[in-house]
């Protein structure tokens, strides 16, 4: 009997052909799969569509999901039809039979493996030299960069605060970050005292902040709205707290802004250090001077707002 249950499962024995029963099944998951992520899941994956940047990272994951989807539906399905169909039966105390390599199966998953592992690389490589460098900060000399004269942005990180400076508008300095839509943005970022990082979520942008270093990032806002700005990089005692918020504007909205903020801190910039890429440490002081007196505290140089601790 033992025999006789264990007698379908020879190979050579002419039975089911399995092979093309998993992929009659595969075939129609893996495809409904895709049609999901590329048309349903796609458009609502992170960090959104906001700007160039960020729609740019929601392409590639969409893609990689795409690519993804078929090998996780085979590996699945594979595991269930071997559950289902070559469980252990009762009474067969046999062993399976001696297959020892199936040069077919091998080479057809060392084929498509290798295809979507070198697809991958080339598809990543593209991206990461093309626009924005997906999104990451490229140093003082950018891979890439845009057209034209794009909107210079300085992001100066320092504890626990972000400040921005524009250098185009006078060189003011304030903690509201405010970029029209449609516009080229150049991100200068640094640092005046420890590595931060500048996580600009909505804009797909995130670029270290280094002492003494300016990296660039580029990108396009695309749509109006607001923006959540965080420091990625443990930087000390209140590094959960620094944090800000900014907001995309139209072209108009932004000049008004950018004009009439000019005006109202032309005094407190006066006191600020010519703009630079990059700041020496020994004017953190005067730095943090001007911001108290625009009265923006919190940051380095022992401008601490009432609730905070003295740092060690």
């Amino acid at each position: 009997m033992a025999a006789d249950a264990a007698e379908p499962r020879e190979a050579g024995s002419g039975g089911p052909n399995h092979g093309l029963r998993i992929f009659l099944m595969w075939l129609p998951v893996s495809l409904a799969a895709d049609l999901l992520i590329w048309f349903v899941w796609g458009p609502h994956l992170p960090p959104g569509d906001m700007s160039t940047s960020a729609a740019s990272q929601q392409f590639d994951i969409a893609v990689m999901a795409v690519m993804a989807a078929p090998v996780m539906a085979l590996v699945l399905i594979y595991f269930g039809y071997a559950l289902v169909v070559w469980h252990r039966r009762p009474g067969d105390n046999t062993d399976g039979p001696p297959i020892h390599g199936n040069s077919r199966v091998q080479a057809s998953w060392i084929i498509c493996t290798s295809a979507l592992v070198l697809s991958l690389a080339v598809f990543g490589t593209y991206e990461l030299v093309n626009t924005q460098g997906a999104g990451a900060g490229e140093g003082p000399s950018a891979i890439w960069k845009p057209g034209g004269s794009p909107l210079q942005v300085q992001v100066i990180a320092q504890q626990w605060r972000f400040t921005y400076r524009y250098p185009q508008f006078g060189g003011f300095e304030t903690t509201a970050l405010v970029l029209p839509e449609n516009t080229w943005i150049q991100f200068n970022v640094t640092s005046l005292d420890v590595i931060h990082s500048f996580w600009a979520y909505q804009l797909g942008v995130k670029a270290d902040a280094n002492p003494g270093v300016n990296n660039i990032a580029y990108t396009k806002p695309i749509q109006l709205g607001s923006i959540t700005v965080r420091c990625a990089e443990l930087c000390g005692l209140w590094h959960g707290a620094m944090y800000n918020y900014g907001s995309v504007v139209s072209p108009a909205a932004f000049q008004s802004w950018a004009k009439s903020t000019e005006v109202k801190l032309a005094a407190v910039t006066k006191m600020l250090p010519p703009y630079a890429t990059t700041y020496d440490p020994t004017v953190i002081p005067q730095i943090n001077k001007a911001m108290a007196k625009a009265g923006i505290t919190g940051a380095n140089g022992l401008y601490y707002p009432p609730e905070d601790p003295v740092q060690p």
